[in-house]
């Protein structure tokens, strides 16, 4: 009975310890993302996109391949340069989808930014981002 037991809280302790590091696996993705789109570095960005991105700029939408956002980011950091950008909000979505919502500020505009991460053999990617002009 013991045994059982035991073996029992050690299920638990594992699916605990599991969690908590896919927790903080998600916390490192999005604090790395934050702190490549504070120093306006599409190339380093790129590091964390998913092969295929979905891209939406003041509501223009677009799907583009690693390399082609990486383009796109760099032409809008260029057009757009980060004086401030912070994470507001994250969490994950009911299916464990982790997303993050922040806030860029360029000179006097101020856009919405959300992101959806999305796992990829067992890494973390950016699948998903938008700039909103608020």
């Amino acid at each position: 009975m013991k045994e059982k037991r035991s073996q029992a809280l050690l299920v638990i302790i594992a699916a605990l310890t599991l969690q908590v590091f896919a927790a903080m696996a998600q916390n490192d993705v999005i604090g790395m993302i934050r702190e490549t789109i504070k120093a306006g570095s599409a190339k380093e960005l790129s590091r964390y996109l998913n092969q295929t991105v979905d891209v939406t700029i003041e509501g223009k939408v677009e799907s583009y391949s690693k390399s082609q956002a990486e383009f796109v980011f760099r032409d809008f950091f260029k057009q757009h340069p980060p004086s401030e950008f912070g994470i507001i909000h994250q969490g994950s979505s009911r299916g464990g989808q982790p997303f993050a919502i922040g806030q860029y500020k360029s000179g006097d505009d101020v856009y919405r930014v959300f992101m959806k991460i999305k796992s990829i053999n067992n890494q973390q990617l950016l699948h998903e981002i938008s700039f909103s002009k608020e």
